[in-house]
């Protein structure tokens, strides 16, 4: 299936139905009252996040939505039905802006969270409303409203909480593929990956995390160069971020600079982003001797001035990734009990003279 991540689309909420105006006539009562009803309300536009979906594409084959009218009034105060209101399934982590008013509607992050996008139109009134002592037959009835109209972006970025980035080819679709049931495509060329994948990782039967594998970034990626550029909005939900780094490249690369090149397109890209907190990942050691696959993870860790933490291991032949995985869960567990820690509560000293 094409990975879809942006469309936009039109949504017309229904119109509401007209009041009537109409009389009572029934056998031996020629000259009834008023009795015309009211219309109904017009159907409105939800959006439905759904987890069983993961692409936007059905979007872009279909622009434009309308929800159902409501029904007019009739007599003997009869209320015209509702329109149905029309309800549009998006994937979980879809952000909905409004292009004309250029502000986001709502952000759907939880399965069967709903967003209303367009109100259906207020019914309109049938002549009963308007009898009154000195208008005995009234004629006036109004009209149903106009329900809302908008064109909207949907933007969808994937709900992860671990971030793979790196060049192309460094190992990114071998990690995931080791440490979770995705199977992306892996080959030994550059942009093997073309659209984010996602992997759960599960640690025990009760902890698990997903992590997300995204296009490689290439030097110039900020001005467009690339795939990964487009795709790097998927890494701003992650807690943290993977830097998988092919210590032993078949050509002249020098994986230090990769690393600075990484970096400096993360700056450019967003400031939050190229914050978040980043381990480095030294991939492909089954290339080396040991001792040398030491000397090159040391000297490229002394050349960039890492701080962070950096793990060494080889994804296709697992080793060291159990490790990774284990203190990943880990630093996780530890970002959400400080999250949900309780701020202690401001204490304020009380005047024991003053009287309540």
């Amino acid at each position: 299936m094409q990975f879809v991540d942006e469309s936009s689309i039109h949504v017309e909420a229904g119109r509401g139905g007209n009041g009537v105006a109409s009389f009572r006539r029934e056998k031996y009562i020629p000259f009834g009252g008023p009795n015309g009803g009211d219309g109904g309300d017009g159907g409105s536009v939800i959006l439905v996040a759904d987890r069983n979906l993961n692409t936007l594409v059905d979007f872009r084959f279909t622009k434009n939505y309308k929800a159902q009218n409501g029904q007019a009034g009739m007599g003997q105060q009869k209320t015209g039905i509702g329109g149905e209101h029309l309800i549009i399934k998006v994937p979980v982590g879809t952000t909905v802006t409004d292009i004309d008013a250029d502000e986001v509607m709502g952000d759907l992050t939880e399965h069967g969270q709903e967003l209303m996008v367009a109100e259906g139109g207020r019914h309109g009134l049938g002549n009963i409303h308007f009898k009154s002592s000195r208008n005995r037959t009234p004629r006036q009835c109004t009209p149903g409203e106009d329900g809302d109209e908008r064109n909207l972006k949907l933007e969808l970025i994937v709900l992860a909480d671990v971030g793979l980035l790196g060049m192309p080819n460094a190992g990114k679709s071998s990690l995931i593929t080791a440490v979770s049931s995705a199977r992306p495509k892996v080959a030994n060329y550059p942009f093997t990956t073309l659209y984010p994948n996602l992997g759960v990782i599960s640690v025990s039967p009760e902890t698990s995390f997903v992590m997300a594998d995204i296009p490689g970034i290439i030097e110039g990626a900020a001005e467009g160069a690339g795939l990964g550029l487009q795709f790097l909005k998927h890494l701003s939900r992650t807690g943290l971020l993977l830097h998988v780094v092919d210590i032993a490249p078949m050509d002249d690369s020098d994986p230090a600079q990769e690393i600075r090149v990484i970096q400096k397109e993360l700056e450019k890209y967003s400031e939050v982003l190229a914050g978040k907190e980043r381990w480095l990942v030294l991939n492909k050691t089954d290339l080396l001797l040991e001792d040398e696959a030491n000397e090159v993870c040391q000297a490229i860790v002394d050349e960039v001035q890492w701080e962070g933490p950096v793990y060494q291991i080889s994804a296709v032949m697992r080793d060291g990734t159990k490790k990774l995985v284990n203190e990943i869960a880990y630093q996780l567990e530890q970002n959400r009990m400080e999250m949900t820690e309780e701020v202690e509560p401001e204490r304020y000293a009380v005047d024991e003279d003053f009287e309540f």
